[in-house]
């Protein structure tokens, strides 16, 4: 049984954007009636894609779930939905409600997306949590819905619940916010795309691609990465010898990871790249990225600034030249530097994930 309460909110369903409730009822209506719980991947988004159907307080009925709303200070699950109601304006559940046992849903969308400028230097990628609750709107019949939004882990559910807050996703608060709903946009096409449901006419499509179709790997595919990461100054004869191998490597399938990386050093020596300790001093950069693009680089940068410190002032005077600073994935305490055109960065990480190569945005 699932029951949603009016709001004081205008309706969500612009005909031309796909977050509407036109496009996400349907979601609602197979997550209720087929399956609660979806998990894969879509062409853009890194890693895959959750998407799960929740409900109060049937979700929260287990030992873990009770534990986590005395925690939070609450007496039960009711109580932990109308806190979250506040924020969105709906109103709270009567206690004759309560005692009814009326069950109240929502979806909750989870994942990563490319770090802000400002969050590219804590983290590699940001967590996407998108909690989506129905109501109704000058209407008895539910017509509507709320999100709420949080880009933190959920390592205690209810906490990670409260913590989340309303999103605007015509206004976004910040860059975090901003790149979340590009992405979420992206993730609502893919998912009708998976479930095979119809898309209204009118709604603006954020892409034209087939977004669940799976990109072959193949020897050329590392042709291209290889092209893409030496900025075309590789010679073809290596170019094709170099993807032969990788691509051989790439087909062992091994888990473990010296083999997993076997060829991949050998690889970023054959085309410029700087191998640096994790230390290093901003003339130590100002060298070394020179070298890589051929003409002198210098950038300003605070003084008794070193290391990864550097690296928003390093892209900065890189961005004036269309180039960015990449690194592949050591897993260790240093960095094999590379440099990029700006425009082959996307494309570039989309055949980092496809190759197995990890490539890493800094």
């Amino acid at each position: 049984m699932k029951d949603f309460f009016s709001n004081l909110f205008n309706r969500n369903n612009d005909p031309k954007s796909i977050i509407s409730f036109d496009v996400i009822d349907p979601i609602y209506s197979y997550l209720y009636n087929e399956n609660g719980s979806l998990e894969f991947k879509i062409k853009g988004i890194q890693e895959n894609v959750n998407v799960n159907l929740f409900y109060f307080p049937g979700s929260f009925d287990h030992e873990e779930g009770h534990a986590e709303i005395k925690k939070a200070g609450f007496n039960n699950a009711y109580e932990v939905l109308n806190e979250l109601y506040k924020k969105i304006d709906i109103g709270p559940i009567s206690e004759e409600n309560m005692q009814a046992g009326l069950e109240y849903d929502f979806i909750h969308i989870q994942f990563y997306s490319a770090p802000s400028a400002e969050m590219k230097k804590y983290f590699k990628r940001v967590l996407n949590n998108f909690v989506i609750f129905f109501c109704a709107t000058n209407s008895l019949e539910t017509n509507n819905f709320r999100i709420l939004y949080s880009s933190s882990h959920f390592t205690d559910y209810t906490k990670g619940l409260l913590g989340t807050e309303y999103l605007d996703f015509n206004n976004p608060k910040n860059q975090t916010e901003e790149i979340g709903i590009k992405d979420f946009k992206i993730v609502l096409q893919g998912i009708c795309q998976y479930l095979n449901l119809q898309i209204p006419e009118g709604v603006e499509l954020p892409s034209l691609e087939n977004l669940l179709e799976a990109e072959e790997v193949t020897s050329e595919t590392f042709e291209e990465f290889i092209k893409l990461v030496s900025r075309g100054d590789v010679d073809d004869k290596l170019i094709s010898k170099q993807s032969k191998k990788l691509f051989k490597n790439f087909q062992k399938e091994t888990k473990e990871y010296h083999h997993k990386v076997e060829g991949h050093y050998e690889f970023f020596e054959s085309v410029n790249a700087w191998n640096s300790d994790w230390k290093f001093d901003p003339e130590d950069a100002e060298y070394f990225i020179s070298e890589m693009i051929g003409e002198d680089l210098n950038f300003a940068y605070p003084e008794e600034t070193y290391s990864h410190d550097l690296f928003p002032y390093i892209q900065t005077a890189l961005e004036k030249h269309d180039l960015e600073l990449l690194s592949y994935e050591t897993y260790g305490d240093s960095y094999l530097f590379f440099v990029a055109n700006k425009n082959d960065v996307g494309r570039i990480l989309e055949l980092s994930e496809l190759t197995k190569i990890e490539v890493v945005q800094l």
